[in-house]
């Protein structure tokens, strides 16, 4: 795992869901990040004194050897974090074979002796490579033990060269498209960019996981057909907007981007009326173009069935 390191300036927030972890597996026993440190250590009885001033000491325990359960919780929840980066790193790796990841792999690769966090771990490394690098992954067999990657709303793209080990780019094609479907279905490019400024994308500057970005997306992703470039009406001096392309529309669909958000924000589609209504007229549209195109490919068959059935009928 040399040549990739995924970025570490994001922090996993794993708070709540390591307490509730630890909660069910009990007291923590050990963090290995900064030694042993055992919390039955504290169960032991020790020798105690009075000192002069009336304050009782243990014999062998002084203050940069005592950690109270807080401090040994804060310290498990920062290696958790750090196994979590780990992990996405690995499954970065793993997602450019294009080989399914079992989770044995996993366990003796990273998690190692915090096999009893394995779901918190998991859980966030999977979160992140979805929102940051625009990559899935669902189980591969009923039994949980093995799983396959896919990108995240259905795309087929991922924008690393086939030669190349960079990182993918798929994250920065769907936030750009979930953009312009929130924008009403066309974002400026002012728009655009100011969005992306927010989440720390700007044009012309060095991205550690997309590099480049304005010739990402106003060359790379028109040249893929995934976005529309085109100069907006009677603007002088010239601006310019962004649509979906063609390849957008045929591999995703208004309604997997607004469930993709609504996942992203903790809520429902239904939650943004406007957004779900627009969703929802795009699917109704897309149903009567798959009838018709049933229609049509039924009609084009029944005539090549007649016409062939004509030209083998005997003449009379």
């Amino acid at each position: 795992m040399s040549h990739i390191r995924a970025p570490k300036r994001r922090r996993y927030t794993v708070e709540q869901d390591l307490q509730n972890e630890m909660e069910a597996q009990g007291t923590v026993e050990e963090v290995s990040a900064v030694g042993t440190l055992s919390t039955s250590q504290s169960s032991q009885k020790s020798t105690s004194s009075s000192s002069d001033d009336g304050s009782i000491t243990h014999e062998g325990e002084g203050p940069s050897t005592l950690l109270g359960q807080a401090d040994i919780e804060s310290l498990l929840r920062d290696t958790v974090d750090y196994k979590v980066a780990d992990l996405v790193e690995f499954l970065l790796l793993k997602y450019q074979t294009k080989e399914p990841v079992t989770k044995a792999e996993m366990l003796t690769t990273v998690i190692r002796q915090y096999e009893d966090y394995f779901l918190v771990i998991f859980k966030k490394a999977c979160e992140c490579i979805e929102l940051v690098f625009g990559i899935n992954m669902k189980e591969e067999d009923p039994t949980g033990n093995s799983y396959v990657f896919y990108n995240t709303l259905d795309l087929t793209y991922d924008g690393i060269p086939s030669n190349d080990q960079g990182m993918p780019k798929t994250g920065l094609l769907v936030l750009v498209l979930s953009m312009i479907f929130m924008e009403g279905n066309c974002a400026t490019e002012e728009k655009l960019w100011e969005m992306l400024n927010t989440t720390g994308v700007y044009a012309g500057r060095e991205h550690v996981i997309y590099g480049e970005p304005r010739q990402f997306i106003t060359r790379d992703l028109v040249e893929e057909e995934y976005l529309e470039y085109r100069q907006v009406p009677n603007s002088d001096p010239a601006r310019y907007e962004f649509l979906w392309g063609p390849r957008a529309r045929a591999e995703t669909s208004k309604m997997k981007v607004l469930e993709f958000l609504a996942k992203v924000s903790g809520s429902i589609p239904t939650a943004f009326p406007s957004w779900y209504e627009d969703a929802l007229r795009d699917e109704e549209e897309r149903a009567k173009a798959r009838v018709s195109t049933m229609d049509t490919t039924t009609v084009m068959a029944s005539s090549s069935s007649s016409a062939a059935s004509s030209s083998f009928s005997c003449p009379q």
